[in-house]
C-alpha cells in the first residue's frame, strides 16, 4: 500500500471497523500510561506512587513485590508497556483493506485476548497474594478489557467480508 493511501485511510476512513481500530489503539496506549508511571517507580525515577488513601489500595506493595521483578530481569510494568505498544501497533497496521484481512484481525484479537487474560490474572494476584490492589494497574486492566469486544467485532467483520468476496463465492460454488 502506498504511504499516501495508508495515511488517508487511517486518518479519514469513518467505517465502523476503522473507528474500532482507532479506539483499540487509544485504549492500548491509554492502558500503557499508568503502567509507564509504575515503571518509573520500579526503576527508582519516581520515589512514591500516588495512591488515594483508601482501604485495599497499596500500589507500592503490589508493584514492589518479587513477582513484579521476576520475569526476564526487568520490572513487569516495562513488559506491560511494551506489550500494549505492540497491541496498538497491530491496530494501526494496514488500511481499510488489510491483507491478509482475517489473519490481521485474528492476530490483533489474539493479542488483545492475551492482554486481557494477563490483566485478569494480575488483578486476581493482587488480591490473592497481596490483599491489596494497585489503582494504576486497575485503570490499565479496565482499558485492556474494553478492547475485547472491539477486537471481536473486527474478526466478525473480516469473516463477513471474506464470505462476501468473489474468491469465497467461487470456492463455495455460488
Amino acid at each position: 500500500m502506498k504511504p499516501a493511501t495508508l495515511r488517508a485511510e487511517l486518518r479519514s476512513d469513518q467505517s465502523q471497523t476503522m473507528r474500532n481500530r482507532r479506539t483499540i489503539a487509544t485504549l492500548a496506549l491509554g492502558a500503557a500510561v499508568p503502567l509507564g508511571y509504575i515503571a518509573l517507580w520500579q526503576m527508582g525515577v519516581v520515589r512514591r506512587i500516588a495512591d488515594p488513601d483508601l482501604p485495599l489500595l497499596d500500589a507500592e506493595k503490589v508493584n514492589g513485590s518479587d513477582q513484579a521483578y521476576a520475569r526476564f530481569d526487568v520490572p513487569d510494568a516495562f513488559l506491560g508497556v511494551a506489550s500494549l505498544a505492540a497491541t496498538a501497533t497491530l491496530a494501526a497496521t494496514g488500511g481499510t483493506r488489510r491483507s491478509p484481512l482475517l489473519a490481521m484481525a485474528m492476530a490483533m484479537a489474539a493479542k488483545i485476548g492475551f492482554d486481557a487474560a494477563n490483566a485478569a490474572k494480575l488483578t486476581v494476584d493482587q488480591w490473592t497474594k497481596y490483599r491489596a490492589f494497585c489503582m494504576w494497574c486497575l485503570l490499565s486492566a479496565g482499558a485492556t478489557f474494553a478492547m475485547v469486544p472491539l477486537a471481536l467485532h473486527e474478526v466478525k467483520q473480516a469473516l463477513r467480508m471474506l464470505r462476501g468476496s468473489p474468491l469465497a463465492q467461487s470456492r463455495s460454488g455460488r
